[in-house]
């Protein structure tokens, strides 16, 4: 599995770039060509985290994998703690680079597609959106206010925290889950961007994108994983009522990291909902 996967993601990554976009330099991956796919990462991740989908794609893609503000290569510029600024940085990547295409989205990602989708329809052509939540409970608002708290007063004991939290997202193949986290702490860095983008979460607390959502005129796709707790079905059928013309696949024995879990049927799928 590791192997196949390693494989996977050397042959899925042709060249890694950089663009300055307002006060931000993007980094970000390319692979393949044709048809352009802009994937959005997670909170605590970097573009690397869709190399073993990239490398299941279909010919006739052009793949480009972001780093969102201050995470990996990018830098963090002065982030506000919204969504908003996520998905205009999106939007100005796409106007940009890219140009009008699909977006892909996992967890906070999927969340930043859907404001884009809000903001700049012109500039989407579907919102794939993947273990995505359009609300966040006071509970959860109050657990990422402990990770903020934690990595400003306590980094080793926040990279421990992130280790045992990916080891309780992943379910099939908790083998990877060390090597996952990581690859995740690495990508947090020194941590502006991971606080930045953790405040924009607790902001839908106040804020949902609920409610909004019957105002997307895009095509959506939603794709949940069966054994997520992190973003469970339930945050899957909010989405779905709200959004009632969207399409809809569960990824079986798959935790909150499908990409992880699942990076075939999660890939096959992804292909699929692009034609």
């Amino acid at each position: 599995m590791a192997n196949d996967d390693a494989a996977a993601a050397a042959g899925a990554v042709s060249a890694t770039a950089k663009v300055l976009l307002g006060d931000i330099e993007v980094a970000y991956r390319r692979a393949g060509s044709g048809a352009p796919v802009v994937f959005v990462h997670g909170l605590a991740e970097d573009g690397g985290s869709w190399d073993g989908i990239l490398g299941r794609l279909p010919a006739g893609v052009a793949a480009h994998a972001v780093d969102l503000r201050g995470h990996g290569g990018t830098t963090a510029g002065q982030g506000d703690g919204t969504p908003a600024q996520l998905a205009e940085d999106l939007a100005a990547f796409l106007d940009a680079v890219t140009g009008p295409a699909v977006c892909v989205g996992f967890s906070l990602g999927g969340v930043i597609v859907l404001e884009a989708a809000l903001r700049r329809p012109d500039m989407l052509r579907k919102a794939i959106v993947v273990g995505t939540s359009s609300k966040v409970g006071r509970a959860a608002a109050a657990f990422f206010e402990e990770r903020i708290a934690q990595l400003r007063d306590d980094p080793e004991g926040f990279r421990l925290a992130l280790a045992a939290d990916t080891e309780a997202q992943i379910v099939r193949n908790r083998p990877l889950s060390a090597e996952i986290a990581a690859r995740r702490i690495a990508a947090v860095g020194e941590g502006a961007g991971y606080a930045n983008a953790t405040r924009a979460m607790i902001a839908m607390a106040a804020a949902p994108l609920t409610e909004r959502l019957r105002d997307i005129r895009v095509p959506v796709h939603i794709i949940q994983g069966a054994g997520d707790v992190f973003c469970p079905q339930k945050a899957a059928d909010i989405l779905r009522e709200a959004m009632p013309q969207a399409s809809y696949t569960e990824i079986p024995d798959a935790g909150h990291l499908i990409a992880v879990d699942q990076p075939e049927l999660l890939a096959r799928d992804i292909a699929a909902a692009l034609t």
